[in-house]
Order: structure tokens, then C-alpha cells, then sequence
């Protein structure tokens, strides 16, 4: 994965073999607090969602490689950056441990490579027109902002579209509830998604 600065990423990944990643309301919890540590240092999160066997984030990138002498790059052996993919890698590792040990299993629990996909880099990629829940759009002349939307809405809509939930605002890890109903989540950064979500 490539990340740049001010650069907007769905970051993705799933168990291995499609297995489910999550077996118990407290291992989400954990997860979310692992993104907290791992994630947040080098990025706002603007949207993310937890499935039983994979799991999406939003996220716009501030910095790549932390200043030495920050939490997170004290972690690291002396001599060594810590950067934003190593960060992903050690929080999977990380959380894959504590599974392993509480399921007794061994090996791997996600798939060898997570994706990262930038939602507003618009070099030549854009196309005519786009699909987003089974409804064709013309594109939009800021193609900036109008991949955010599609990302923001399709990793909400992720347990509805898998029939776990009715609604998205059901779901209890996804950021919609922070979004859409009362709930005050503080992973989120929703000034700052308002700029890039209408």
C-alpha cells in the first residue's frame, strides 16, 4: 500500500478464507480500540464498519510517517520509522495474537494483503458513469467528492447489503449510528467528513 498526505483511503481487509474475524461483542470492541492506537495517529477516520469477517475504513491520511518521539514510533525498535502500513500491519498482528489465544487456534486470521484504495485521486481514473447501490449516475464534474460519497454510503450500507440488519443505523459497529442517529462516537471525525460527504 501507497499512502500520500491529504489523500482519502478505504482501507479493507478479510479473514482468511473468508473466516469470521470477530466472535464476540468485546472482540469488536477491541478492534475499534486497536484503529484508536494504530490508525488514528497518522489519520482522521471518516467512516468504518466491522463485519463478522472483514472490516473497512475511511480514512483521510495526515501524515505517513510519524515524527520520531511520538506514542506510536516509541514502539518501534531503535533506528526504525514507524509509518502507517507498518502501523496496519502491527495492529492486525496485534489483534490476531489476542484471537488466536482466546480461539486456540494458530496462523493466519486475515488475508496476507490488505487493500488501500484512494477515493479521491483523480488522475485519469474517473469514469462516465458510476453504479452505487444498483442506481447508474452520471458522473459528477468534482469526481473528488463524489467517490467519498460512494465509499462513505457503501461501507454503511455493508450490513444491510450482507442481511445482518434491516437498517444501517442498526448495525452497532459501523459509524452510521454516529452519523445518522444520536450516538457520540469519538473515532470518527465528522467536521472534517462534512467537507467531503454532502
Amino acid at each position: 500500500m501507497q499512502f500520500e498526505t491529504k489523500r482519502i483511503y478505504h482501507i479493507y481487509n478479510q479473514g482468511n478464507n473468508r473466516q469470521n474475524i470477530f466472535f464476540s461483542r468485546d472482540n469488536y470492541l477491541f478492534f475499534l480500540e486497536k484503529i484508536r492506537v494504530y490508525i488514528l495517529p497518522y489519520a482522521d477516520i471518516l467512516a468504518w464498519c466491522l463485519m463478522p469477517n472483514h472490516f473497512h475504513l475511511m480514512v483521510l491520511v495526515n501524515e505517513v510517517v510519524l515524527p520520531s518521539g511520538s506514542a506510536t514510533s516509541s514502539r518501534t525498535p531503535t533506528g526504525s520509522t514507524q509509518n502507517l502500513n507498518k502501523s496496519i500491519g502491527i495492529m492486525l498482528a496485534s489483534y490476531t495474537r489476542a484471537i488466536n489465544k482466546q480461539q486456540k487456534r494458530s496462523g493466519s486470521l486475515f488475508r496476507h494483503k490488505t487493500k488501500a484504495e484512494c477515493v479521491n485521486c483523480t488522475d485519469g481514473i474517473t469514469p462516465s458513469f458510476l453504479i452505487s447501490q444498483g442506481i447508474t449516475y452520471l458522473n459528477h464534474a468534482e469526481p473528488e467528492k463524489q467517490y467519498p460519497q460512494i465509499c462513505f454510503d457503501y461501507i454503511h450500507n455493508n450490513p444491510v447489503k450482507a442481511w445482518l440488519v434491516n437498517d444501517n443505523t442498526d448495525w452497532e459497529f459501523s459509524s452510521a449510528r454516529d452519523y445518522f442517529v444520536s450516538r457520540k462516537g469519538t473515532l470518527i471525525n465528522k467536521a472534517l467528513c462534512r467537507e467531503y460527504i454532502r
